[in-house]
């Protein structure tokens, strides 16, 4: 062989190596993610959840892609939403919030489903047991509204002993949680003798007119549900209640931070990072059922200081004892 034809074949075989290497890579693995909120105001959850993708070694664009589904607020379009992430198909499909994980449990039984659940996973119907989940199906359980209310009107009645009503907003197109919150609340409510106000909101328009009957009926202050579309709506829930100069309580931090006045809750963030580790772990092999529902270990008070100011109350030193977090 001449020396040129040697030069020829290694070149040939410069250019052929990459196409070869390429050719070997593996397929990335998709995951559905299915919220029934916007992106614009979950970014922050998605980050979470793919740090929990990051713990086991699974990064966005490198080794796995994520299939977005966002119904907006829209509870209705969950089903279809659910559907196309089969039809697409997708390896897991993650449920962010009660109504995107009930849709995505109803739409397959084969597809790996990991849920993100305020609601009890069990009495919902999720799962059920926690400790070894029948089924494609497991997830993280966060306590919300619905499991909270009692020490909802606790907090609100140690902040106010002198309070005769009190309000509670629930999203009726979440009639699960509505339900069981609102029975919850008005049995603590009676029991500490408050009078409650039940009020529904599913849109803009509905947040705005509640507290505008609020006002009109001049409760002492106000619990909001944990409903995935309050989440999204915080910043205008927060403004409507300084607005309207109401003691406000909420289940996630996230509406303090915003300048909510209290909430008390488990963390959000990192039950979609605990969401994002199971993901992980079902893409390597794991069963869903051989991964326990989890939940929460620790409950967090936060308490804003200067809102506080601003409504012209005085936090109980108790209270203040109590915080975990109080932002000045």
């Amino acid at each position: 062989m001449q020396r040129r034809d040697v030069l020829t074949l290694l070149g040939g075989a410069a250019v052929a190596w990459p196409f070869v290497a390429r050719a070997q890579q593996p397929a990335l693995s998709v995951v559905g993610f299915l919220h029934s909120g916007p992106a614009s105001s979950n970014a922050y959850l998605v980050d979470a959840f793919r740090r929990g993708l990051a713990e086991a070694s699974y990064d966005e664009g490198r080794n796995v892609m994520i299939e977005y589904r966002w119904a907006e607020g829209h509870y209705e379009r969950l089903a279809e939403l659910a559907a196309e992430l089969v039809r697409r198909p997708v390896a897991v499909i993650v449920g962010g919030a009660p109504p995107a994980a009930r849709a995505a449990k109803a739409a397959t039984t084969t597809i790996p489903v990991v849920f993100v659940s305020g609601d009890d996973p069990i009495t919902s119907g999720l799962v059920d047991k926690l400790n070894r989940p029948d089924g494609n199906i497991t997830g993280v359980s966060v306590f919300s509204g619905s499991q909270l209310g009692e020490k909802h009107v606790e907090l609100l009645h140690a902040l106010l002993p002198t309070a005769a009503a009190i309000a509670l907003l629930v999203n009726p197109t979440n009639a699960t949680q509505t339900e069981a919150q609102t029975q919850q609340t008005a049995a603590a409510a009676h029991r500490v003798g408050l009078r409650l106000q039940v009020m529904h909101a599913s849109t803009e328009s509905d947040v705005g007119q509640a507290f505008a009957m609020f006002a009109e009926q001049r409760v002492d202050a106000v619990i909001v549900g944990g409903d995935p579309f309050f989440t999204s709506q915080r910043n205008r829930l927060v403004a409507l209640a300084a607005r309207h100069a109401l003691p406000v309580v909420y289940n996630l931090r996230e509406f303090v931070a915003a300048g909510g006045l209290m909430s008390y809750g488990s963390s959000i963030t990192d039950a979609y990072r605990q969401a994002g580790l199971y993901t992980g772990r079902i893409l390597q092999g794991i069963k869903p059922s051989d991964l326990p529902v989890m939940r929460p270990m620790r409950f967090e008070l936060v308490i804003n200081l200067k809102t506080a100011q601003e409504l012209g109350l005085s936090i109980p030193p108790l209270l203040l004892f109590q915080a975990d977090e109080v932002i000045r």
